[in-house]
């Protein structure tokens, strides 16, 4: 049994409307499918967190498998898988420390500067030192521990695809691999846009098979890209 989480294509960063892929991202998530079907994976069923971007995704999948007349199972929505709010943890992070140096770097745009702010931000709201949100970090990981543990009724003996985001896909590594909230962040940060990391259940928790895997990306490093 084969459990494939896979993060988004790229959203729309810096828009207005975050929750959207960008051309790129539309590339990426074709892509993906290309490799899935001729790859040979069958999926037994087809999970999306529920947001937009996780749908558009999924189509990418869809449409390679239906122009090679290969089986899919219909994409079903599971809001256990959906990403934690972003916005809200980010910008709450920001008003409570506006005039730090992080926060004044990231105002750079500059992905290294933007990256330390997020970096910060995500372990403060682990560290529950972001009051008033409208989900814990705690309440996430309860969460998308239940997602993760309903996708094995869902794989029988074959593979289940889901399509979410890097938040929920780090934290089931996290559980997995038993670390602390720091590498979770680390792991979180690290996931490129719509790559492939590989689960495997093992009595009631998962296993990590493979992490941040861009195999249908391969040799296209323009195409690379984690936000």
């Amino acid at each position: 049994m084969s459990l494939l989480l896979v993060r988004h294509g790229q959203a729309s960063f810096g828009a207005a409307d975050y929750d959207q892929l960008s051309e790129r991202g539309q590339v990426q998530s074709r892509r993906l499918g290309d490799w899935l079907a001729q790859g040979g994976h069958r999926f037994e069923a087809v999970v999306v967190g529920g947001m937009r971007r996780h749908a558009q995704t999924a189509q990418g999948v869809i449409d390679a498998f239906a122009e090679r007349g290969l089986p899919l199972p219909e994409a079903v929505s599971d809001p256990g898988f959906a990403e934690f709010d972003h916005q809200a943890v980010f910008g709450a992070f920001v008003e409570r420390n506006a005039g730090s140096p992080v926060v004044l770097a990231s105002r750079s745009g500059q992905p290294r500067d933007v990256a330390a702010m997020l970096q910060a931000a995500l372990l403060a709201w682990a560290r529950d030192e972001l009051p008033g949100m409208p989900e814990t970090w705690q309440a996430f990981g309860d969460r998308v521990r239940r997602a993760g543990q309903g996708l094995q009724a869902l794989a029988g003996d074959g593979e289940v695809l889901v399509l979410s985001s890097g938040g929920v896909i780090s934290r089931l590594a996290q559980m997995a691999l038993d670390v602390p909230v720091e590498r979770a962040v680390e792991l979180n940060l690290s996931l490129r846009n719509s790559a492939v990391s590989e689960f495997h259940p093992h009595g009631p928790r998962l296993r990590l098979g493979s992490w941040n895997a861009l195999p249908h990306l391969h040799g296209q490093r323009e195409l690379w890209t984690y936000y």
